[in-house]
């Protein structure tokens, strides 16, 4: 096992033999200063925790700690100090110390504070060492998290991303499914080929034949020229459609033609012409249930639903919260020429006790709102927009009244869901509800299978 290793930096002979009873075993290594000098000769990336006195003879605790942070950013700090002092224990906790402790202290509440400070250490240092496997594996820097759910969604991202095969991928609205789909192309052997995303939800259904099929001259009112549409201009490489439960049941047909046959037929022409296409699609409702309400073609499911990669909410996989947060500061400090903010433990716990409706994407404009918006560039709970601000206190976890009964809906649905495989109509008949207030439902309240 590592050894856990302490740096002390204090000039009383009283605390040096306190620390050395305190940590004795062979589990820590215990480094002593006792000025500014021997603090800086001392001091490695290699010390899990610093314990320092606010009172240091020529200087002070602060000046130190300033100094060291320049050659370890990482650095982690707990201050001593002696009554009277607080304000500037105070004052070097926004300036990124973790903890304070008064003198005379509780040698307990001590160790167990340098404990803590060390896992948290441990924990950050090993997702920075997953985050950069992962970018190495995957070369997509925006798929961030540690997670087990989140490791083993890229394991299939792998095992996958290099052949040919058709790929559904879903989950809720804000999950990533955009960031997986490129993930799959730029591991693929058609990477050095095109890539195109089609987002139906935004185009009108009249153009869907025209933008993916291309048209010719003549074939309506304003086709001057001749146009080649998604398909013919990503030949051998690969399109991405996002939403595509949107897709009118004549283009999904049209679609089904591409997968089988391999060719498309431009709008107003009377040749058809072979592609080479891989297709990805995503979706955030269950295409399954549109199938059994005659609003998607059964044939072209079963054409898709070759391999599916679903992405758990963010609710779900909580422990990247912390990760996905940090990488979200550095990059809106980057954007905004600001220095990378600290993070306020409350801050996290907030954000770790909030249900995320919105997944990812809604934790990605809230730590965007905070960044611009902080005092003293420290994300703390006032950084948060006031709904969240709300939720301090531990409200978040019993949560409002509003809240409350949406769980206990919530429940109700997912227990009679449950009790009926899953068929909607029979749980909507078990509860005395007409089968469209139960669809209903379930989409406000994220209820998925």
């Amino acid at each position: 096992m590592k050894q856990k290793i302490i740096h002390l930096i204090d000039d009383e002979s009283i605390i040096h033999d306190i620390f050395k009873r305190i940590f004795k075993d062979d589990d820590y290594t215990l480094i002593i200063s006792e000025n500014k000098s021997q603090a800086r000769s001392n001091h490695t990336t290699d010390v899990d925790v610093v314990i320092m006195d606010l009172m240091i003879p020529g200087t002070s605790g602060i000046e130190i700690f300033k100094e060291l942070q320049k050659v370890d950013p990482n650095i982690k700090v707990i201050f001593l100090t002696a009554f009277g002092t607080i304000e500037s224990a105070i004052e070097a906790i926004k300036l990124g110390a973790v903890d304070y402790l008064q003198k005379p202290f509780n040698n307990v509440e001590l160790k167990h504070k340098i404990e803590r400070v060390i896992k948290e250490r441990n924990v950050t240092k090993e997702n920075i060492q997953l985050r950069k496997t992962l970018n190495q594996r995957f070369s997509y820097e925006n798929i961030i998290g540690t997670s087990r759910m989140l490791r083993k969604t890229l394991n299939l991202v792998e095992s996958v991303a290099n052949t040919n095969s058709t790929i559904l991928i879903t989950g809720e609205s804000g999950t990533g499914k955009e960031l997986i789909a490129k993930a799959i192309y730029q591991n693929s052997n058609r990477r050095n080929n095109p890539f195109f995303s089609f987002n139906s939800s935004n185009i009108p259904s009249t153009l869907f034949e025209s933008i993916l099929f291309g048209h010719k001259k003549g074939a309506f009112t304003g086709a001057y020229s001749d146009k080649k549409g998604i398909f013919e201009e990503a030949d051998s490489g690969t399109i991405f459609f996002d939403e595509i439960a949107n897709l009118d049941y004549e283009t999904q047909a049209k679609i089904l033609r591409v997968l089988q046959e391999k060719e498309i037929q431009p709008l107003g022409g009377n040749k058809t012409m072979k592609v080479d296409v891989r297709i990805l699609a995503a979706t955030n409702v269950d295409l399954k249930e549109k199938v059994e309400a005659n609003e998607f073609r059964d044939d072209l499911y079963y054409r898709l639903n070759i391999i599916n990669i679903h992405l758990p909410p963010l609710r779900e996989r909580k422990e990247d919260i912390p990760v996905l947060v940090d990488h979200f500061a550095e990059k809106y400090a980057r954007e905004n020429k600001r220095d990378i903010p600290k993070i306020d433990s409350k801050f996290i716990k907030i954000l770790m006790d909030y249900n995320w409706p919105g997944n990812i994407r809604e934790l990605e404009n809230v730590v965007h709102r905070g960044v611009i918006l902080s005092a003293d560039n420290i994300l703390n709970p006032q950084s948060l927009p006031p709904e969240l601000q709300e939720k301090k206190g531990g409200n978040s976890k019993k949560g409002n009244f509003n809240e409350r009964v949406d769980d206990f809906k919530r429940q109700l649905i997912i227990e009679a869901l449950d009790h009926t495989d899953w068929i909607q109509k029979a749980a909507a008949e078990e509860m005395q509800l007409k089968p469209t207030t139960l669809s209903e439902l379930m989409k406000r309240l994220n209820i998925q299978k």
